[in-house]
């Protein structure tokens, strides 16, 4: 499976690019959300990735941050959701606004996302109100000359201790132990303490 790839970004026609990785060219699809911060053509760009295999052969997707990434996938197991309506959903609001309107249950403003009904909207907000705060938890990063960046502690923190296993309230109250200017492994370190003390 292909997670992250870094190279030169040799083209950019949306929802199409290419980067090239030691001379092996990737073509990707990328939401608009993505297009918007990717650098100049010629420049080196880092991108999350994801890889799927469909009937009629397979696809690579590619997202600025592991937020978006996983937005897409979330997305993508809703009934009747498949990538090309994950892609728009990214091109037509950013996580944290995705994530506001579901957990508002705002069927409104998710019927204004390009492909998405009245039907798709309800089910998006049944299905993934309880998920909701977990798509903006993820850790944004900064792609640039250093490479990548965690932009938060605690969001670094949440989204590990929900991939130990870890509902999102349990997180929420194991994470007010956490204090200014802690690290990641000091925040979930403390949190852990506090479930084995009880």
């Amino acid at each position: 499976m292909i997670g992250r790839l870094k190279g030169q970004l040799v083209y950019k026609a949306p929802p199409a690019l290419m980067v090239d990785v030691g001379g092996v060219g990737y073509e990707l699809s990328a939401p608009m959300s993505t297009f918007y911060d990717l650098p100049e053509v010629g420049r080196e760009v880092t991108l999350f990735t994801h890889y799927a295999v469909k009937e009629d052969g397979v696809a690579l997707y590619g997202f600025l941050t592991e937020s978006e990434r996983r937005l897409f996938r979330e997305v993508q197991k809703v009934t009747g959701v498949g990538a090309k309506i994950a892609l728009a959903v990214l091109s037509g609001a950013s996580v944290d606004d995705f994530a506001r309107l579901v957990q508002a249950g705002d069927i409104t403003a998710l019927t204004r996302i390009p492909g998405i009904g009245k039907k798709t909207a309800e089910r998006m907000v049944v299905e993934l109100r309880d998920r909701a705060a977990d798509f903006a938890g993820g850790v944004a990063v900064v792609t640039g000359r250093g490479g990548a960046v965690p932009a938060d502690p605690m969001a670094e923190a949440s989204v590990a201790l929900q991939q130990l296993g870890y509902k999102p309230a349990e997180v929420q109250k194991m994470l007010k132990q956490a204090e200014p200017g802690d690290s990641a492994e000091h925040i979930i370190r403390k949190a852990l303490k506090s479930v084995l003390r009880g």
